[in-house]
């Protein structure tokens, strides 16, 4: 197995490629082993010492570490993580987290100005934000406000907060006159 690597817009968040299948259906993002629970894969990637996040999507993995730890340290230890893993068949996750989606599907009592956000948000952001190692969900409208969570990449992200700014709310506004503007929670 070969896995490329990929810089993110993050300097702190490194992007592996393995060239198969992650998560067949939805994303996950955990920012602590106790949330990784249920990912043997983000369990193990959070035991390669100064590890933050992990990052699980349809067919990459986005890793964050401290800053004190270079790249060329970890990048040795968290490629051979994730092709140990992979190469065993062992499951990416298990349990409760095979029932979560990151994704934030439309719903039949949303009102058509939500359908529209999250039709958005699906086709259109999260494609694009996924090219840089992350994701951005739907989590809320209410007066005018979206509700958009960062994940992999784009947390932390030094860029993320244009990104939100003039980019997601500039073409949420542009297609949704209700939108008022968008924020990061």
């Amino acid at each position: 197995m070969f896995i490329q690597t990929q810089p993110t817009p993050n300097p702190l968040t490194l992007k592996f490629l393995p060239g198969v299948t992650v998560m067949p259906d939805g994303t996950r993002f955990y920012t602590s082993p106790e949330e990784a629970k249920h990912s043997p894969l983000a369990e193990a990637l959070f035991a390669v010492a100064k590890v933050t996040a992990v990052f699980l999507g349809a067919d990459f993995i986005s890793v964050t570490r401290e800053e004190d730890v270079p790249w060329e340290v970890l990048k040795p230890a968290l490629l051979t993580t994730i092709m140990e893993h992979l190469v065993s068949g062992r499951p990416v996750v298990t349990g409760a987290a095979e029932e979560e989606s990151g994704e934030a599907n439309a719903d039949s009592e949303d009102s058509d100005v939500v359908r529209q956000i999250k039709e958005l948000i699906e086709t259109r952001v999260r494609p694009a934000v996924a090219q840089d190692g992350g994701d951005i969900v739907y989590r809320g409208f209410h007066d005018g406000i979206v509700s958009l969570e960062l994940h992999g990449a784009c947390s932390g992200c030094p860029s993320s907060t244009a990104t939100l700014k003039s980019g997601i709310e500039n073409m949420l506004k542009h297609y949704v006159p209700e939108v008022v503007a968008v924020e990061a929670v």
